[in-house]
């Protein structure tokens, strides 16, 4: 269901299907870019936090981190992740899958600076077995995800 929820939101938005099977498991940043042949920072990872008032997406080049320090001064909070049994609940897609497309409620997207100026990235599609290519710039406008700047 996850991954026909990600093919349906492009069609949906007027685009082809990008969504494509990898050959082996994508479930962490090395395994994509393995499975890939990509440099990690080209994985955009997709990481599910929880805030006092709401959940959030913030999506990252693969081998960034979060800056615990520049997240706190953004959202006036301390950094906290969705446990993974809550992911799949909230986004609609399971831990190695997620991404910020097709979701199941509505939440909130940032995407960190650091892959802003990329021609394009490698998100999962809704499950650790399946990926997409994507401009930031393009990922950006169909989520209406404002840029940030919290990773190290």
């Amino acid at each position: 269901m996850s991954v026909e929820s990600v093919k349906k939101f492009f069609i949906e938005n007027g685009l082809e299907d990008p969504v494509f099977k990898l050959e082996e498991c994508g479930a962490t940043v090395e395994l994509a870019a393995i499975t890939l042949g990509v440099d990690p920072s080209l994985i955009a990872k997709t990481l599910s936090f929880s805030l006092k008032d709401r959940n959030i997406l913030i999506v990252t080049k693969g081998d960034a981190r979060i800056d615990n320090r520049k997240y706190k001064d953004f959202f006036k909070t301390k950094a906290k992740m969705l446990g993974h049994d809550e992911v799949a609940d909230i986004t609609g897609h399971p831990v190695g899958g997620v991404c910020p497309f097709g979701l199941l409620n509505p939440l909130e997207v940032y995407i960190d600076v650091s892959i802003e100026n990329y021609e394009y990235v490698y998100p999962a599609a809704g499950s650790a077995f399946t990926a997409l290519k994507i401009a930031p710039l393009k990922m950006q406008e169909l989520t209406h995800a404002l840029f940030i700047d919290v990773c190290k």
